[in-house]
């Protein structure tokens, strides 16, 4: 396999773009990604067998399992990132290692688990997002990896665009022997 080949399994649909502008619709947009994302998920890895649940989307890949496990978490730390941005004046947030969370032994339960979390955590997300001013979407956090500010509407975009990524790297895993 290529690396141009790797490239594209690892990214299928492309890398995280910030608009020049973040307008409105953006934000609606990517609002309505986060609404729909659950059950888009649930949809899609609702009757999977566990062999399915073990398919890859690429060589040394995650497995179906360990991307919604993933998801769950990830997800989490972006809903708690936006109400320290709200609650504290740039916080630094913690950064955590996603590959080493997803070879812990939780990410062997029940995918049933995460589902739940994840429509738990999005409906509380999409709520918050919903209820924060346009102001506040310009207020950030610190990520210690880059020593960069995330502004919240760039984060909103960030984690539309992750649930997307996701959902297609499982649609990619099912079509795998």
């Amino acid at each position: 396999m290529t690396n141009q080949e790797l490239e594209l399994l690892k990214f299928p649909i492309g890398k995280f773009i910030k608009p020049d502008e973040i307008t409105p619709f953006h934000i609606a947009k990517w609002i309505s990604v986060l609404q729909e994302f659950p059950n888009q998920l649930e949809a899609l890895v609702a009757n999977l067998t566990n062999t399915d649940l073990e398919k890859t989307y690429r060589p040394n890949g995650w497995t179906i399992r360990q991307i919604v496990h993933h998801v769950a978490d990830s997800h989490h730390h972006s809903y708690i990132r936006f109400k320290w941005a709200i609650t504290e004046n740039e916080p630094i947030i913690k950064a955590y290692n996603e590959a080493d969370w997803a070879d812990l032994h939780d990410y062997n339960l029940p995918i049933d688990l995460s589902l739940m979390h994840v429509k738990v955590i999005h409906a509380k997300l999409v709520a918050f997002v919903k209820g924060i001013s346009k102001e506040d979407f310009n207020r950030c956090f610190i990520h210690p990896e880059t020593n960069s500010k995330v502004y919240l509407n760039e984060n909103l975009g960030i984690y539309a665009w992750h649930s997307l990524h996701h959902l297609e790297h499982i649609k990619i895993a099912l079509t795998t022997k």
